[in-house]
């Protein structure tokens, strides 16, 4: 399914969730994954260091994936690194997994972490066929 096609109906569950969070509190969304948005950090590498580094880098990404750590990995358009979907419950989890990783342990790359789960709002419109 095309997001596209997606976008009009969470803007009408949004739409629906607003008036209902007014008057009770919204139940709680569990946190399934985490994204981690990559950052670099430092000086940009040398052509020495990402010849030393990468290598292990990609083995220990490609082994958190065979493990089932990282759910999904991508690469930000913008050149600045990578976004991973771990599965993890917490933050302290993601950052045990993704820390680890050679470019962390270098100082070369951070994460920005945010806890995700499921679409709640979607349980507005699943109540209504009740």
């Amino acid at each position: 399914m095309r997001i596209t096609a997606i976008l009009p109906a969470v803007a009408l569950l949004a739409a629906f969730a607003a008036p209902a969070s007014a008057q009770s509190a919204a139940p709680t969304v569990p946190t399934t994954k985490i994204l981690a948005i990559s950052h670099p950090m430092g000086d940009p590498m040398t052509p020495e260091q990402r010849a030393k580094i990468m290598p292990h880098e990609v083995h220990d990404t490609v082994n958190a994936y065979l493990d089932g750590k990282i759910d999904q990995w991508y690469f930000q358009t913008s050149g600045r690194g990578v976004v991973f979907i771990v599965n993890a419950s917490t933050t302290e989890e993601a950052k045990a997994i993704l820390e680890k990783f050679p470019l962390g342990q270098a100082g070369l790359m951070g994460f920005d972490y945010i806890p995700i789960g499921p679409l709640n709002p979607l349980r507005i419109i699943n109540d209504m066929v009740r």
